[in-house]
């Protein structure tokens, strides 16, 4: 059994592993789902496991991005969590779902969770959320769990709203 990170009532979360390259393949296969991100599908399952392989973040940092599993069945949802960037020198939360979870709640559950992973275990003092600013749903999110508008950003012709939330914020806003 590998290590959960964090679970709820209805979501586990589980640091990435090779049996989840499937399940990545193919949400990075639809259009819909990468249509704000910015970036590209997988080519094939076996790219899938590659960049899962090759994932380093847990071991540079302790903590990523997690794969998000319906705790009823285990089957792979999409993923959720930290990323440390060292250009921007800033600790963002991520998310994607396959499209047949989106609408019910999961994405704010898990970034739930996993703001409480990077606040509590790893005593992170402040993490943002950035999305596109046509992504209306993911910005909701952002909102529902607390965070606030930061700043506009342009990259590559996109402009995106990041938004963030402080550790001592969210121990007020959630306890």
């Amino acid at each position: 059994m590998r290590k959960i990170i964090a679970k709820t009532p209805r979501i586990i979360l589980r640091p990435f592993a090779l049996r989840d390259a499937a399940g990545f393949y193919e949400l990075n296969s639809d259009p819909e789902v990468l249509l704000h991100t910015g970036d590209k599908s997988f080519a094939s399952i076996l790219e899938a496991k590659n960049f899962i392989r090759d994932y380093k973040h847990y071991e540079k940092f302790g903590y990523g991005r997690w794969s998000v599993f319906l705790a009823s069945t285990e089957e792979f949802m999409g993923f959720c969590g930290l990323n440390f960037s060292q250009l921007r020198r800033e600790v963002d939360l991520g998310f994607r779902f396959h499209r047949k979870f989106w609408g019910q709640g999961f994405a704010t559950e898990a970034g739930f969770a996993a703001l409480r992973v990077g606040f509590s275990t790893f005593q992170i003092e402040k993490i943002v959320g950035r999305a596109s600013s046509k992504n209306l749903a993911s910005l909701r999110v952002l909102e529902k769990l607390g965070m606030t508008f930061e700043k506009k950003i342009e990259e590559s012709g996109e402009h995106w709203i990041q938004m963030s939330i402080y550790r001592d914020d969210f121990g007020m806003f959630y306890e």
